[in-house]
């Protein structure tokens, strides 16, 4: 069998076409490419590409959805050939919209590019209590905790999971970075948060910097 063309995997997900992006990669996994080559060389370059067009203002949050639909859908054709081998994922990230607040999208959004960028992703849902952030936390490890609001009146939760770590002696381990439309820079670092992106793109840029992988 003749070696697919891995570049229009990569033109697949810049251009958000997912039934193409799938397409490929089953034709890759047939021809027996590895799948850790097909993420690594192709499918996080192109989030990154995307991620880069967003923050230069050549595309917006429609294509940046479109992008990681398509992402999404070749993740899932790989997704069972990575869990049967020991690849070490950039870290691990435990994400969640806080407590009040039903809102998705954001988080998806932000979770779909970090899985692009190569991490593990613990999506642990919407109206997430201090509680099951905690119980999250320690069951799983991660390295970073990335915390959603997109109503003014539920960002208080964000500093209640912030103190709720602190008083379980979680704090140290993790780093927390907080996002979503009314969230700012000041609010962030008045709760105690390590960062701030107001973009997925830009979350991953941030993860990056924070288990110290190049961007």
């Amino acid at each position: 069998m003749s070696q697919p063309n891995l570049d229009l995997l990569f033109t697949a997900i810049v251009d958000g076409d997912a039934k193409k992006a799938a397409a490929v990669a089953q034709e890759a996994v047939a021809a027996g490419v590895d799948p850790q080559t097909m993420l690594a060389d192709y499918m996080i370059p192109a989030m990154d590409e995307v991620g880069a067009r967003f923050e230069a203002n050549e595309c917006f949050v429609p294509e940046l959805l479109i992008s990681a639909r398509a992402m999404k859908a070749a993740m899932e054709v790989i997704r069972p050939l990575l869990l049967g081998r020991a690849v070490e994922p950039a870290g691990r990230v435990v994400i969640a919209t806080v407590q009040g607040d039903l809102h998705d999208i954001g988080k998806n959004l932000v979770a779909t590019m970090l899985e692009g960028g190569g991490f593990q992703i613990v999506d642990v849902g919407v109206d997430v209590s201090p509680d099951k952030l905690v119980e999250a936390v320690q069951m799983h490890r991660p390295q970073i905790v990335a915390l959603s609001a997109l109503l003014t009146t539920t960002m208080p939760s964000m500093k209640r999971m912030i103190d709720r770590l602190v008083q379980e002696g979680l704090r140290q381990r993790v780093k927390v970075m907080v996002g979503g439309a009314p969230v700012t820079q000041e609010f962030a670092e008045e709760i105690g948060a390590d960062g701030y992106s107001d973009n997925a793109a830009g979350a991953v840029t941030l993860a990056r910097r924070f288990v110290g992988v190049a961007a």
